[in-house]
């Protein structure tokens, strides 16, 4: 079996965001094949992809580690989402098919009420679920792959503090989401900035090492997921 080095380099990244490997931690190739379960050969590919993303680093003397962000770097990943969700949602507007509609109206029922009866535990995957939808929308493959690498990067360097009005926040969903049912490019755009500018306040910057990454490191000895790959 050849495992693609996508599913190896979903792994990785998943770990990295997770705070299984510290930043400026060494990611040695035999180390990683071993604890995947893979060859070094698809490792090796998926480090020069993370690399690319900005995951990691090579260092000379000591090869492939994670990647140490600057807190101007990590408010530049917010500014960029405040400028390119906006885009996206206007182009959703001009693009959506009615399965992403449908997908989408189904996402907001879910969360408002969720978000009426207090249960937290749903909203943030649904959030996330909602904005992948919309970015797919788009018809935009370049904004698409922009937009996941900016939520993968700002999953790892930003904890999110629960929205204060979870049931508003919902709202603006729904509306976003009536924009972008009417045609109405400018409408998603305005109502999408504004709806980014509040999330993006509820963004704490993570400290390496400090207690409030505790909730997110864990173990991590699985092997890549093989479900779904050709022999």
């Amino acid at each position: 079996m050849r495992v693609p080095a996508h599913s190896v380099c979903t792994a990785i990244r998943d770990d990295i965001i997770a705070g299984v490997y510290e930043r400026g931690s060494r990611l040695t190739e035999d180390v990683l094949a071993r604890r995947y379960g893979v060859s070094r050969v698809p490792v090796r590919e998926a480090l020069r992809t993370l690399e690319a993303e900005g995951f990691v680093v090579t260092r000379r003397h000591a090869g492939a580690c994670v990647a140490e962000p600057t807190e101007q770097e990590a408010a530049d990943l917010l500014e960029m989402r405040m400028l390119l969700e906006p885009l996206g949602a206007s182009r959703a507007a001009q693009r959506r098919t009615e399965a992403h509609l449908k997908v989408l109206r189904g996402l907001v029922r879910l969360g408002q009420e969720r978000a009426r009866r207090g249960s937290s535990d749903d909203l943030r995957s649904l959030g996330s679920w909602f904005h992948e939808t919309l970015a797919q929308a788009s018809g935009s493959p370049a904004l698409i792959s922009v937009l996941t690498q900016l939520r993968h990067k700002i999953a790892w360097m930003y904890s999110v503090e629960p929205p204060a009005g979870p049931v508003e926040s919902w709202a603006e969903h729904g509306a976003i989401v009536d924009a972008v049912a009417r045609g109405d490019s400018e409408r998603a755009r305005a109502i999408t900035a504004l709806h980014a500018e509040r999330a993006s306040a509820a963004h704490r910057l993570r400290i390496p090492g400090s207690a409030d990454r505790g909730d997110r490191v864990r173990t991590s000895q699985h092997s890549v997921n093989m479900s779904g790959l050709r022999h």
